[in-house]
């Protein structure tokens, strides 16, 4: 019966573990990838993570791409101008400075699915490939939580 037990809580220990979402690619580290659902018929979706840069020189995050969800992803930066919101794309896109770290968000710099092929469905993921100046190319999977949410979903922690 003990090794029943410890066996049941190694396992639960290892899935929290395995739900943890950071991606090591060279210096940079990509943490807690997600989105929200959709609503039916929403054409764009938006991506959030951090990503820190613990090298000595820095990189840029210069592409999104996610196939099976949207064949146009960007990066764009919402900003406000007074007190009008706008949103802008980052053709060129966005710099990870040396020990520093960039924070995608609501309301912030974030990956914009445009032209969704389907709705995105909480408890589904977005599977993306994220492409750097530098340090090159990581495949990263976007949790998909509810609609309203404003924050990562945290997984770090056994179930």
């Amino acid at each position: 019966m003990r090794q029943f037990i410890l066996a049941f809580l190694l396992s639960l220990l290892a899935t929290g573990l395995s739900f943890a979402h950071d991606y090591q690619l060279g210096d940079l580290v990509i943490s807690a990838p997600w989105t929200r659902a959709t609503p039916p018929g929403a054409k764009t979706g938006g991506g959030y993570l951090v990503i820190t840069n613990k090298g000595n020189a820095g990189d840029r995050l210069v592409a999104v791409k996610a196939s099976a969800v949207s064949d146009n992803v960007q990066i764009h930066e919402m900003a406000m101008n007074g007190t009008v919101m706008s949103m802008k794309a980052l053709p060129d896109g966005i710099v990870i400075p040396a020990g520093g770290k960039v924070e995608f968000k609501p309301g912030g710099y974030h990956i914009m699915f445009i032209d969704l092929k389907a709705g995105l469905k909480q408890g589904d993921h977005v599977h993306a490939t994220l492409q750097f100046e530098h340090a090159g190319t990581v495949d990263v999977d976007f949790d998909i939580g509810g609609i309203g949410q404003t924050m990562p979903m945290h997984h770090d922690m056994p179930m």
